[in-house]
């Protein structure tokens, strides 16, 4: 795996003139995804490329990209960005929708798998489309299975960008668990096989790699409750009132059979699916500070005087171990100020904590305009960020 000092694949340096003459700003962009509509490389390309050419060629700036993750969509291309040598290895799963995806995981030098849910068992796979009571999470237990198939030393699963709110039962079935309803049938995918499910039985699950598995998550959300997977995340998903409450008891009842710990932090994300995990026995953890000390993200930020970040959409939930989140708590260490680019801001996220904040959608007049053409209106952000601080 690379250091911090050689991540050369996420990093662009480019000085408007020869260092030396005159001071140099430093500018840091570490953008997450913007989700289903332009990859977080791409975001910081033309954020950078906005702030050059607002600065023009007499001005000397010097411009790190590190894209960003935290567990969900990006999360592999994260890795294979940082780390020489990283190979992707396509795989074929069945997806939310019940139909074959083609993704694919990754394989580090080191023997590390890494598979993000949001490419096999993800929303966004769905377009528009909800299917709040069928999809679950199986293909992502597929590509799990390839992984530890392929003879991985060690595991890295990002689990953002959730369709389901299964708690994580068809990647605990695709792992080779056992989970039947009163007459021993199979039950059927999704939330809605939780309400018939009687017996788990967890002795036929693969075994953890030597090296463990490590959990990549954006959210701290238990598994059930006012703050858990189905009353926070259902409605995301197409759950109404009522079905919030009918997948909550599911989920109930999935986590008194199973027997593990519902409250663990990180159980409630990806619709339950880091409950499953924390069964199989593997470990939770904040995905964004993961992916930040791969990159060598703090190295970056204490060197710079302007920190850019930012998401698809900044809401209420952004907070709670997002990327711009957990990327201001780092520049607020360093004493760098930090400054928002977002695709939509809700008018009731908090953005006191940011020197800046842009929204994409008020500079194109509209989210569809903005999620046409997001490079345009991320170039237009990066020059307004430059002419304003």
């Amino acid at each position: 795996m690379r250091s911090a000092s050689r991540c050369c694949c996420a990093t662009a340096h480019r000085r408007a003139r020869e260092p030396g003459v005159g001071s140099v700003t430093h500018v840091v962009v570490a953008l997450d995804s913007f989700k289903g509509s332009i990859t977080a490389a791409d975001a910081a390309v033309a954020v950078s490329a906005g702030v050059e050419a607002a600065v023009g060629a007499d001005a000397a700036v010097d411009v790190v990209l590190r894209p960003m993750a935290d567990g969900g969509e990006g999360t592999v291309a994260a890795f294979a960005a940082a780390v020489d040598g990283a190979e992707r290895v396509p795989v074929a799963v069945r997806g939310p929708a019940g139909r074959p995806v083609e993704s694919s995981w990754l394989r580090l030098p080191d023997g590390t798998g890494v598979v993000e849910l949001a490419s096999t068992s993800g929303i966004e796979l769905l377009g528009e489309e909800r299917r709040p009571w069928d999809a679950d999470t199986f293909g992502f237990g597929q590509a799990v299975v390839a992984a530890l198939d392929a003879g991985v030393s060690r595991l890295v699963l990002g689990i953002g960008s959730s369709a389901s709110t299964d708690g994580g039962a068809g990647l605990l079935s695709a792992l080779g668990a056992r989970l039947r309803d009163a007459s021993g049938a199979a039950i059927a995918p999704g939330a809605r096989g939780l309400a018939d499910v009687a017996s788990v039985d967890l002795s036929g699950l693969r075994p953890l790699p030597e090296g463990g598995v490590v959990v990549l998550s954006d959210v701290t959300n238990p598994l059930l409750g006012p703050a858990g997977a189905a009353a926070v995340f259902g409605p995301q998903k197409g759950l109404d009132a009522d079905g919030v409450a009918r997948a909550e008891s599911g989920l109930a009842r999935l986590a008194a059979l199973v027997g593990a710990d519902a409250a663990t932090p990180g159980t409630g994300a990806a619709g339950g699916t880091g409950f499953a995990l924390r069964a199989w026995g593997a470990q939770l953890r904040p995905g964004a500070a993961e992916v930040a000390d791969l990159i060598g993200l703090a190295d970056a930020v204490r060197g710079a005087d302007l920190v850019v970040t930012g998401e698809g959409a900044y809401d209420g939930q952004s907070a709670a171990g997002k990327v711009p989140s957990f990327v201001v708590g780092l520049a607020a260490e360093a004493g760098v100020p930090v400054a928002l680019v977002a695709g939509r801001i809700a008018p009731e996220a908090d953005v006191a904590a940011f020197a800046a904040s842009l929204s994409l959608t008020d500079l194109a007049g509209s989210s569809a305009a903005a999620m046409t053409d997001p490079a345009q209106w991320l170039r237009a952000a990066g020059a307004a960020l430059a002419a304003r601080l």
